[in-house]
C-alpha cells in the first residue's frame, strides 16, 4: 500500500483557527480539567513522599514500610511527569445504545476525577475499552459513531481531526480539509511520521495500526516472534507491547520484571524514553555486553572471532577449559605436615577428581567433595608413614587415630592449599582471559579447529576494569562458565545466612575490643556502677542494626544478580544474537514468555540467525508464533525502491513492506577520489531540517569521525551501530566497503538503505554494487 504525498494538516493552528472550530474550544475545557486533575495528583503525591521522609522508622519493619511507600510515591511522580506530553490524544463517540459510557476520552495513563463518582477523566490507551480507538474502519467500526483525533503541545489544543465510521461520512481536519484513506488513525500518523526526529524515540500510542495492536495485545504465552522490514514499527510495537504487559499483569510482573534487550547502548538511549512515557518505569533495559553482572564489554572482535565465539562449538571449549584446571600432580609434589614429607601423587588427585566429578555438580560447588575426598586419600597414605607394623606392614592404627589424621590435615592451610591447586575454585572472567591467553590451553581446548581459528580467538590478558577488555560476545560465554564452575548460583538463602554470620562475628568482635579496653584499675565496689557497651547491647543486636535495607526497584536488583529470572523478555534486533546468546537469554526466562523482534534479511552478524525456527524449536518445539508486520511507516517510497532491490538479492522469496507515503525527494549519489572527505563536507555543509548521520563500515567509522568537526550536528555512525536507528538524513559512505567487510555485507548495505526518514545520499569512490548503479548523480538543488 503507497499512500499519495502526505496531506496538509495543520498541527499547530493559528489563534484564527481555535477560534473558528468550536471542536477546539470543547476539547480544551476537558484538556484543562484533565491537567487540573494531574497537577493535582502530582501535588498529593509530593506531599505524601515529603510526609514519608519526615517519619521516623524505629523498628526494621517500620523502616521497610516507610522505604515501600517512599518507592511508590517516587514512581507516580515519575509516573505523572513523563505523561505530560500530549497527555490527551483521543476520543471515541459510541453509537446509541451500544454502551452506557457514550463518550470514551483516551490518554497516555488513566485519570479519575476527584469528584464524589470518581468520574473517568481519561481511560488508559490499554485498557479494553479504549481498543476500538486504534482498530475501527468503516468497514468494521467497533460500534464507533466518531473518533476524533486530539493534537496537543503545551496543555493546548492545537488540532482536531473526526472520522465517523458508523454513518460513513468523511474525516474532516480542524482546518476543514477532507481526510481519508487506508489506515487507521492516517492524519495524525502521517503528521508523526514528518516530524523531525529528535535522537530519542517517540511513541506512537496515538497512532497504532491494527496489525500492530494485536500483537501488542496478544495473549500467547510462548515466544511471540514479530518478523518486520525497515520502518514497520517494530520496536515500537516490542515497546507498547511491554506497557501492556505490565499493565495487565502488574501483580506477576512486577514482582519478576520485564528485561528488554537491544543491540547497543546508542540504541537503549534512543528508546529509553519511551517507556516512562507510557507510563512504566520497572523495565531493565540491557544490552548482550551488559548482561553479566560487573562486565560491561566494550571490546571489539573480528567479524571471524564474533562468529567463532557465537558458534556452539565453544560449549566443548569451555568444558575444557574447566576440566583443565582439574589438574594432576607432576613429580615431586609433597607438603611438610607433622614432621614428615607428605607426598601428593597422580593417584590421589585422580581417586578425589573422580569422585567430585562424580557429583556431577558444578566444578566450584564440587570443590569441597574433592577435598574431602582428596584428605581421605592422604589420611590413609600418612596412616602408612607413622602407623605401619614394620614387620607385615599392618596398619596399627585405629579408624578413630586416622578420623584424627584427616581433622588435623584438614586444618593444615598448606595441606588444603597445596590441594586446592588441583580443583582451585575459579571465575568465569579468570578461565576465559586464560583461555584466550595460554596458547597450550588454547590448543588443548579446541581440538579439531584449525590455526587460523585459534589465531582469532587469541589474545593477551590485559584485565580492564568492570570488564571492559571483553567484548559483548563474550559475554555469553562468561554466562556460559558462570554455569559451568558454579559462580554465584547459592540460593540467595544461603547468601543471606552467610552475609548474617560475618556480621555476627564482627559485632563480636567489636564487643571484645570493648571489653579488653575497658579500666583495669577501678575500684570493685564502683564498676558494677559503670555501664559499658556490652552491659547494654550483645553481638546479636548489634549486628541487627548494622543492616542496611535499601530500596531498589525490580529491574535494579535484576541487574545485579545473574540467576534472576524474568516474567517477561523481550529482544529487539534479535536475529543478530549468536547460538551461545540465546543460551544466555533463555536462563534469564525459564517460563519461555517472550516477545522477540527482528528481520532475518537485515541479519549482519555471521552468527546470527536464518531462520526463526531454527532459533526456537530447540527451546520450546511448537510454542512460538509468528507475525509479519507489512507496512513500512518510516522510509519513503524513494528509498525503498533502491531497498527492495538489495532484500530480493538477499531473500527473493521475503516480501518486502510496502511504503506508505511517499516524500518527492529522490536519493542520488556523489562520486569523489577522497569520498570520506567529502561525505563529512556534505553533512557539515548541509543545513537539512532534524537529525543527519554518516553510515560507514565498522572498519572506516573511527576515520571518518576523527575528520569531523568537533561538536558538528552532524554524526558518524558504524553500521553495526546504526542498528535499530532512525534518521532524517542519510548520508551513506562506500557501499563497496559494507558489502566487502562482512559475508553478508549485502544485509548490512539493506540496513544502511532504511535508516532515512526523509532523505539519502550515497557518496563513493569505488564503482556502486548493480543495485544502486543507476542512482542519479549530484541533484542541483541539494
Amino acid at each position: 500500500m503507497t499512500a499519495p504525498h502526505p496531506r496538509s494538516v495543520p498541527s499547530d493552528p493559528t489563534p484564527a483557527d481555535t477560534a473558528s472550530d468550536p471542536r477546539l474550544a470543547q476539547e480544551q475545557v476537558h484538556l484543562d480539567a484533565v491537567y487540573g486533575r494531574l497537577d493535582r495528583m502530582r501535588a498529593n503525591a509530593k506531599r505524601r513522599l515529603s510526609e514519608t521522609l519526615r517519619e521516623s522508622a524505629g523498628t526494621p519493619q517500620a523502616l521497610s514500610e516507610r522505604e515501600s511507600y517512599e518507592r511508590m510515591y517516587q514512581e507516580d511522580l515519575v509516573k505523572i511527569d513523563a505523561a505530560e506530553h500530549n497527555l490527551y490524544f483521543g476520543r471515541l463517540d459510541m453509537t446509541d445504545g451500544t454502551d452506557t459510557d457514550t463518550v470514551r476520552r483516551i490518554g497516555r495513563i488513566g485519570i479519575l476525577d476527584d469528584d464524589e463518582q470518581d468520574t473517568t477523566l481519561l481511560l488508559d490507551w490499554r485498557a479494553p475499552l479504549a481498543r476500538p480507538f486504534y482498530l475501527a474502519t468503516p468497514a468494521s467500526p467497533e460500534d464507533v459513531e466518531r473518533r476524533r483525533h486530539i493534537r496537543t503541545r503545551s496543555r493546548a489544543v492545537r488540532s482536531v481531526s473526526d472520522e465517523y465510521l458508523a454513518s460513513g461520512r468523511i474525516e474532516t481536519s480542524s482546518d476543514g480539509a477532507e481526510l481519508g484513506g487506508n489506515v487507521v488513525n492516517e492524519a495524525a500518523l502521517v503528521d508523526a511520521l514528518n516530524a523531525a526526529r529528535t535522537g530519542e524515540m517517540t511513541d506512537i500510542v496515538e497512532t497504532i495500526q491494527r496489525e500492530q495492536d494485536e500483537i501488542i495485545r496478544s495473549t500467547h504465552r510462548g515466544v511471540t516472534v514479530v518478523q518486520g522490514g525497515p520502518g514497520t514499527g517494530k520496536t515500537a510495537v516490542a515497546l507498547h507491547r511491554a506497557a501492556y504487559l505490565l499493565y495487565t499483569y502488574r501483580d506477576m510482573l512486577s514482582r519478576s520484571g520485564v528485561l528488554i534487550i537491544g543491540p547497543n547502548a546508542d540504541f537503549l538511549q534512543y528508546i529509553g524514553q519511551v517507556l516512562p512515557s507510557l507510563g512504566e518505569t520497572g523495565v531493565l533495559l540491557s544490552t548482550i555486553g551488559d548482561l553479566f553482572p560487573d562486565v560491561r564489554a566494550r571490546a571489539r572482535d573480528s567479524r571471524t572471532a564474533t562468529a567463532l565465539k557465537g558458534d556452539q562449538r565453544m560449549l566443548n571449549v569451555l568444558r575444557a577449559a574447566v576440566r583443565a584446571k582439574q589438574a594432576l600432580p607432576g613429580r615431586g609434589v609433597t607438603v611438610p605436615f607433622d614432621g614428615y614429607e607428605l607426598p601428593i601423587d597422580a593417584e590421589v588427585v585422580k581417586a578425589a577428581r573422580a569422585h567430585a566429578r562424580s557429583t556431577r555438580r558444578a566444578h566450584n560447588l564440587a570443590q569441597r567433595a574433592f577435598l574431602r575426598a582428596a584428605l581421605d586419600e592422604l589420611a590413609e597414605v600418612h596412616a602408612r608413614q607413622v602407623g605401619a607394623d614394620p614387620l607385615d606392614g599392618s596398619q596399627l592404627l585405629t579408624s578413630a587415630d586416622l578420623e584424627d589424621i584427616r581433622r588435623e590435615l584438614e586444618s593444615d592451610p598448606h595441606v588444603v592449599q597445596a590441594l586446592g591447586e588441583f580443583w582451585p575454585a575459579l571465575t568465569p572472567q579468570g578461565v576465559l582471559r586464560e583461555l584466550y591467553d595460554d596458547p597450550a590451553l588454547l590448543r588443548k581446548s579446541t581440538r579439531g579447529w584449525t590455526d587460523e581459528e585459534r589465531d582469532a580467538l587469541r589474545r593477551d590478558a590485559h584485565p580492564l576494569r568492570d570488564g571492559a577488555d571483553f567484548s559483548p560476545a563474550d559475554v555469553p560465554l562468561l554466562d556460559e562458565l558462570a554455569e559451568l564452575i558454579g559462580y554465584r548460583t547459592d540460593e540467595a538463602e544461603q547468601v543471606q545466612r552467610a552475609q548474617w554470620r560475618q556480621r555476627l562475628a564482627e559485632a563480636q568482635d567489636a564487643l571484645d575490643i570493648l571489653t579488653g579496653s575497658a579500666p583495669q584499675d577501678l575500684e570493685d565496689d564502683l564498676d558494677p556502677e559503670i555501664l559499658m557497651a556490652y552491659d547494654l547491647i550483645d553481638a546479636e543486636q548489634l549486628a541487627e542494626r548494622q543492616v542496611h535495607t535499601t530500596s531498589r526497584t525490580t529491574a535494579e536488583r535484576a541487574h545485579d544478580d545473574r540467576t534472576w529470572t524474568f516474567g517477561h523478555v523481550i529482544v529487539d534486533e534479535a536475529q543478530e544474537l549468536s547460538s551461545m546468546a540465546w543460551r544466555m537469554v533463555m536462563r534469564r526466562i525459564p517460563n519461555r514468555w517472550m516477545t522477540v523482534i527482528g528481520d532475518t534479511a537485515q541479519t549482519g552478524d555471521a552468527a546470527g540467525a536464518d531462520s526463526w525456527r531454527e532459533v526456537f524449536e530447540p527451546y520450546v518445539a511448537d510454542r512460538w508464533r509468528l507475525h509479519e508486520l507489512t507496512v513500512n511507516y518510516r522510509t519513503p517510497s524513494e528509498i525503498t525502491r533502491y531497498a527492495n532491490r538489495v532484500l530480493n538479492w538477499i531473500n527473493p522469496d521475503q516480501a518486502p513492506p510496502e511504503s506508505l507515503r511517499s516524500n518527492g525527494i529522490e536519493p542520488y549519489a556523489i562520486r569523489s577520489d577522497d569520498a570520506a572527505a567529502a561525505a563529512v563536507a556534505l553533512a557539515e555543509g548541509s543545513r537539512w531540517p532534524g537529525l543527519t548521520t554518516i553510515i560507514a563500515s565498522d572498519g572506516t567509522a573511527e576515520d571518518v569521525r576523527a575528520l569531523a568537526s568537533p561538536g558538528d550536528r552532524a554524526t558518524v555512525h558504524a553500521i553495526t551501530a546504526a542498528k535499530g536507528l532512525e534518521f532524517d538524513n542519510v548520508i551513506l559512505l562506500e557501499p563497496a566497503d559494507l558489502i566487502a567487510e562482512s559475508p553478508r555485507g549485502y544485509n548490512d548495505l539493506y540496513v544502511a538503505l532504511t535508516r532515512a526518514t526523509q532523505r539519502l545520499v550515497v557518496v563513493h569512490a569505488r564503482a556502486l554494487p548493480p543495485d544502486l548503479a543507476d542512482l542519479p548523480d549530484d541533484l542541483p538543488h541539494e
